[in-house]
């Protein structure tokens, strides 16, 4: 399978605050890929770094094999807030992408028509986002960065203002949305468990400055329903994320340590020894 995404030995500071470093993880065609990390981490960061929004201090981000130098078109965006149109309804909000990028819409009705079913949205075509559940809203959101069926995805917490039971339902309603287009997709969350449940890969960042802890792939096969939560394999891959996060608050990852074969750098308990330990 192709590589997708290519983040090398990327470093971001702003003023004298190292936000990012050295991050370095590749994202394969068709994957769906979860970064997480203790708040203030640099997740989105990096996240806006892979658009192209904000610019590395030092290394290199190449998606589909070409050196992202600039916002990148192509891409769709999922973000924590809806982001869609009052004056428009669910229809006219997923069809403004198309509109944007100077497409004729109406050769992307069915195409939006097909999204909104798969969503659960039928029967809401017409309503406005106040007329929407919050869950709803984010739903028509991935519909819209799905129109163009972009070969990436990337979400930054697109579920962190939901309540919880909506939250875990809106994670079961993307891995269906996801399923049936297989974009690759890079998803910023806090959340360990819907890491666990939605991803093929997991991305362990540690306190800022945000370097990689761990990789972990999440070997648990698809479709995934609900009994998946109780699998012990789940428990397992949820448990070794959780340590890791909670490990790294307390300790210090050496920058210079090779990554392992199972994607973790050495973990030292001094952090005096580390660059950067006092930064947290």
């Amino acid at each position: 399978m192709s590589v997708a995404l290519s983040i090398a030995e990327v470093r971001k500071t702003f003023g004298t605050r190292v936000a990012v470093e050295r991050a370095a993880f590749t994202v394969e065609g068709n994957e769906f890929v979860s970064i997480v990390g203790p708040s203030g981490c640099g997740k989105s960061t990096l996240l806006r770094m892979v658009a192209g929004l904000v610019a590395p201090t030092a290394g290199r981000i190449s998606v589909g094999g070409r050196a992202v130098a600039g916002p990148i078109d192509n891409v769709g965006m999922v973000f924590q807030s809806p982001v869609l149109l009052p004056w428009r309804t669910t229809l006219a909000n997923i069809l403004f992408v198309a509109e944007v990028a100077g497409r004729k819409t109406a050769a992307h009705i069915d195409r939006a028509r097909e999204l909104i079913a798969l969503a659960g949205l039928t029967g809401f075509e017409d309503a406005y986002p106040h007329q929407l559940s919050g869950g709803m809203q984010q739903r028509a959101a991935i519909c819209r960065a799905l129109l163009m069926n972009p070969p990436l995805i990337l979400m930054d917490e697109p579920f962190g203002a939901l309540d919880v039971m909506t939250r875990e339902r809106m994670a079961f309603e993307l891995q269906k949305i996801w399923a049936a287009n297989r974009n690759t997709v890079l998803f910023v969350t806090h959340s360990i468990t819907e890491a666990v449940l939605l991803s093929d890969t997991i991305v362990v960042m540690t306190p800022r400055p945000g370097r990689i802890l761990d990789i972990v792939k999440v070997d648990l096969p698809r479709p995934r329903d609900v009994s998946v939560l109780e699998h012990p394999r789940f428990v397992e891959l949820s448990a070794r994320v959780r340590n890791g996060i909670g490990f790294a608050s307390e300790t210090s990852v050496r920058v210079d340590a090779p990554v392992a074969m199972n994607g973790t750098r050495e973990i030292v308990s001094d952090p005096r020894s580390v660059p950067d330990a006092g930064m947290r």
